[in-house]
Formats: structure tokens, sequence, C-alpha cells
């Protein structure tokens, strides 16, 4: 035979075979819609026969007709149910995971603490103890509607869920009110202060409730009936949006696991109600069957970060240090499994630690205290001392009647003052670390439906800093005084320097000139370091294609963490070079030597510590 003739033997099966191919029509498990028109070539389909359970060969798609093509679909009133689709019993799919979400909430309630309050609100009469921050993104605000936009999309373009319009908008409407309930009332009944300190409606989180709300609508409708991405992506974008709520200064961790609960269960309420009243009415697709003996899993998962709550640097005798909230701890994992009991993955984990305040670092901004070390004003009332008056008895000068700036006086913050206004800018309040590990699963199946787990991780752990800026604005002042050596026997300091003798020091005028400055007050993080991982798990997989995972993480690693300070960088710019040298002077009174810009200059502290991390969460498994 000659290869031409070959050739076109091939081709002619290959086009025989393609044609015939376009016919056919796709199997329910594979969830294939795009249908072509009908040609000329006639195909017999071999009659299948809908079962429930388990099927070695899937059923014909109920609602498929050869002679449709896939249209929109606008009949909102019209109902329509598909012959063969399954009934729903009432509860027939509660699987009530949101109750322990909520309850992990009610557990979490105790972890908070007001925590910001702005800084430039002192003059309106709110007491300033923290520092202000400028970080804010307004996209929770539209991903909280992701599910019932994408849900109605897909419904409009005609690609058929689980339900027709009818069924659909009644569960809808009934998780929504469901919802909507249950938030105002704890709301109104709790009034928990926000982290922001704008109002008291706090726990539960009604964006996040909101957006579980929808992921729920859309893995019932077409996560369930056309493909499990619809799931991972309607939770995904939920679990985000509760996160930054928590960025965002709205929530604490406690809010977004109780609202996670609230939407879940609201739904699963909404759709059981629904199933009540119109049973087999208004259903137009069964769920999908998968084979229940297969482990490997993909997952999303949201959980709490416990232990290791405060950080401690120690620099020269001097401590300092913050303390944090619990973590909110974010996952994506998945894993294939060789068989029932063993397999190989992998985890990126992403682990955000709040600061609960500041502490010493904050003491800086809030210039309550008028000796050096305590605040920021006292450095410019030695610098520029007003109606003091000085003199030199002994071996270093020797101040009298220091009259001065109080910080705590109108006087330290009138329009001419050195120091107008300062205050901290929190870019990020939190550390966070972004761990990939891989490793060993193991998985033991107790029943049908249930299978404990566990592994064995290893990985690199990368941080992100925590991060303020500072700033400060004022008036460049000018200073008056004579200094005089006096090198007389007797007269000279320990070092056997002249003494010095200050004289007609003068009330400090207004130069003309304005200073501002922007700087980085405070950055806190740490190098990459190796992490180790393991963890125990319950799977309850009440799907043939989707699991929940009750889960306990344990993860180590050991971090070299850099604290860099620098409180008074702004110093510098409200100076003349007579002022600053009087600082320094002013200086050497309080620590009994002349500083030479010690505690100007930034400082930085070193610690390495053992991260001991456990996290305990809720994932949610597409099984492949």
């Amino acid at each position: 035979m000659s290869i031409r003739l070959l050739i076109t033997l091939v081709t002619v099966v290959l086009t025989v075979q393609a044609k015939a191919t376009s016919h056919l029509v796709p199997s329910e498990s594979k969830n294939i819609e795009n249908y072509r028109d009908m040609e000329p070539i006639k195909l017999e389909v071999p009659e299948l026969k809908f079962e429930l359970g388990e099927q070695s060969a899937p059923a014909l798609p109920t609602n498929y007709d050869v002679a449709d093509k896939w249209k929109p679909d606008f009949d909102f009133f019209k109902s329509k149910t598909n012959p063969g689709v399954k009934p729903y019993k009432f509860m027939d799919d509660m699987t009530f995971v949101g109750i322990p979400l909520f309850v992990a909430g009610i557990a979490l309630k105790g972890d908070k603490a007001m925590f910001r309050v702005n800084q430039k609100a002192e003059k309106g009469g709110k007491k300033n103890t923290q520092l202000l921050t400028d970080f804010k993104t307004g996209i929770d605000d539209y991903t909280q509607f992701f599910g019932p936009a994408m849900v109605v999309g897909l419904k409009l373009g005609g690609y058929e869920g689980r339900s027709d319009w009818p069924r659909l908008l009644a569960s809808a409407g009934m998780s929504y009110a469901i919802m909507a309930g249950f938030v105002n009332v704890i709301k109104h009944t709790a009034k928990e202060m926000r982290p922001d300190g704008s109002s008291a409606n706090s726990w539960p989180s009604g964006h996040t409730a909101t957006a579980f709300v929808g992921a729920t609508l859309l893995h019932k409708e077409y996560g369930l009936t056309r493909s499990p991405w619809w799931s991972v992506a309607g939770y995904g974008v939920a679990t985000a949006t509760g996160v930054m709520r928590v960025l965002n200064n709205r929530h604490w961790v406690s809010d977004i696991m109780s609202g996670a609960g609230i939407g879940i269960l609201s739904t699963e309420l909404g759709y059981a109600l629904g199933d009540l009243f119109f049973k087999g009415k208004g259903l137009l697709r069964n769920d999908m069957i998968q084979d229940y003996q297969n482990p490997s899993f993909f997952s999303i998962s949201m959980g709490v970060g416990l232990g290791n709550k405060d950080l401690e640097f120690e620099s020269q005798g001097q401590k300092v240090g913050l303390k944090f909230r619990a973590a909110t701890v974010v996952d994506a994992e998945g894993a294939y499994f060789f068989n029932k009991y063993v397999g190989v993955g992998g985890r990126l984990r992403v682990r955000a630690q709040s600061a609960k305040d500041f502490g010493d670092f904050a003491n800086t901004v809030n210039a309550e205290d008028i000796y050096a070390w305590q605040s920021l004003q006292p450095h410019y009332q030695m610098a520029y001392p007003g109606d003091y008056t000085a003199s030199a008895d002994g071996n270093d000068i020797t101040f009298l009647n220091k009259v001065g700036y109080q910080t705590e006086s109108e006087s330290a913050w009138a329009a001419n003052a050195p120091v107008v206004d300062s205050y901290g800018i929190v870019k990020s309040d939190h550390i966070t670390e972004f761990t990939g590990s891989v490793g060993v699963y193991f998985n033991l199946p107790l029943s049908e439906h249930f299978s404990i787990g566990t592994k064995a991780l290893i990985g690199r752990s990368i941080t992100q800093d925590l991060d303020i800026d500072g700033h400060a604005e004022g008036n460049i002042k000018d200073i008056s005084y004579t200094l005089t050596l006096d090198n007389r026997q007797g007269k000279k300091d320990a070092e056997g320097y002249p003494a010095v003798i200050l004289d007609n020091l003068q009330y400090p005028n207004n130069t003309g000139d304005k200073w501002t400055d922007d700087w980085e007050y405070l950055t806190i993080g740490s190098k990459s370091s190796t992490s180790f991982g393991t963890g125990i798990s319950l799977t309850y997989r009440y799907k043939s294609n989707f699991s929940w995972r009750i889960f306990c993480d344990y993860d180590y690693t050991r971090k070299d963490f850099t604290a860099t300070y620098d409180p008074y960088h702004y110093v510098q710019k409200g100076l003349t070079s007579g002022a600053a040298y009087l600082m320094d002077a002013a200086l050497a009174t309080s620590t009994g030597e002349y500083s030479d810009g010690i505690g100007l200059e930034p400082r930085e502290y070193k610690t390495r510590k053992s991260m001991n991390y456990v996290t305990l969460g809720l994932s949610f498994l597409v099984n492949l």
C-alpha cells in the first residue's frame, strides 16, 4: 500500500469519526453542553436508564433536546421541570457545617481590644491613644455579590443549573432573608465595637455573611450539577471577602468566622424550605456522581491561628515588644492519592497576624510625657526652652526654672510652636507569612462518608513586614544664646574639657519657614525560613465529589526578626544648627553624658524566635 493511499484512508476515517462524534450526546458526569445542530447523518443512541446511586454508565441529561440550541433564558415566571430529576426531601441537603464556624466565632470574641483611634480626632474631644491607619480597599464591597451575580448571569445566558427561575428566586430570597434576620438581630444585641472604633455593630460580619450566601447559591446551582470549580470560585471569593474585612480594620477574626457560618447555614435553610414548598417542581438537573473511593482533593480553607501572640526585642538592656491578636489563616491545598491511604501534595498558606497594640513603639507618638525618652515634644522642649534660665555650677550645664513648652498645654500645639502636628500612619498593622509546602498525605477511611487524615510537610516561609510611617510638621525656630568656655583650674569637666556656661538665652522666635517630614517610623519583618508542618483532620464527604473538613494543623519555624525603629527622624528638620547643639547639651543633663546624637538615630533590634503555630479551621474540598 502506497503512502499516499494510506494517508487518504486515514483522513477519511478521521473525518467520518469527527462528524459522528459531533452528534454524540455527552455524558452527565462530564457536563458538556455545547451541542451542535443536527446534520443529515443519523445515529442511534442506546437507551440508558437513570438510576440513583453510583453508576458505571451515567444517564443522559434529562434536559437535553438535540433540536434546541443553547439560548438565553428570560422566563422569570415560567415554571418548568425536566423529567427524571430526583426530587429533594426537606433538609435533604443540610450539612450544618455553618454551626461550628459560628461557634468558633463566639469562642474568639474575647480576643478583641480597642485598637486604632484617629490621631487627628483629638481636637474633637477623642482621646488620642493609638495610631492612625490609612489602609483601605473597597473591593470587599463588591466581591460580596460575586456569587449571586454569577448565578444570575449564567442563568440569563441559558446555562441551566439546579432550579428554574421561580424556584431559584424563592430559595435565594429565603436564604438572604434568613441571613439578614440572624445578622441584624445579633448585631443590635451584641453591640460589638469595630476595630476602627467607627460603630458598635461589628459582630458578626454582614459582608462575609452575604458573600457566603452567594457562594453557597453558586455551589448548589452549578457546583453540584455542572462543575465543582464553580464552588471553588464562589467559596474562594467569599473567603477573600472575609479576609479583606479584617485587613480593612472593619472586623475582627471572630466576626468573619461567625459571618461565614451564618451565610452557609442560612442558604442551606433557604433551600430546605424551597424543597419543602416546591417538592419535585422546578428542578432541572441532578447532582453529579463520582467514585467515593478516591481521596484525591483540592481544597480552600479558612482558619484561626493560635499561639505566639507576642514578639519581644532587647538591645543594650532596653526591651520593646508588640502583642498580637489571633491570626487569620487562608489555605489552598491539594493532594493526589495513589490509593485510598497514601498520596503526595502541597499547601499554600497565608497567615496574617494583626498587632493588638504597638506598646513601647507608640509612646513617642502619644507625646504625653515631658521627659526626653518618653515622647517627641520633650526633645523640642530641650532644644527650644522658651523662658529657661541657665547657669554652670560644676562641670556641666545646669538648667533652672524649666518653664518652656508643656506638651499638655495649648501652647504646645499653637500655630507658632516648633511642632504643630505629629502622628504615625499605619501602612500595615500585621505581619503576614506566605508559606509553600510539599509532602506526604495519609488517609484512613472510617466509613463511606467519614475519614481521618494527617500529613507531613516541609516548605519555605517568607514574611511581609509590619510597616508604620511617621509624619511631623511645624515651624523652624531661631534661638539666641551665648556660650562661654571656662578653662580655669577646677572648672574642667570629667574628661578635661573646659566647662560650658550658657548665658543670655532668648525666647525662640519664628524664622518664618515651615518644615515637614515623612519617614519610615517602624518596620518589623524577618528573613525567610524553613517550615515544618503536620496536622490531623476529620473529613465528611456529603456528596460524591464534595466534602467538608475540620482540621487542626501544627507548624514550626525558627525566624530571625528585625525591628527598625526611627522615632526622632524629624527632629533635625526643625532645628537650626545652634538649636541642635543646645539639644545635645540638654540631653546631657538627663543622661549624664553628651549624647552625640544617641537616641536620635534609628535603632535596630534583632531577635531569634521559635514560632509554634496551631491552626484550627474548616476546609471546603473538591474530590478529584
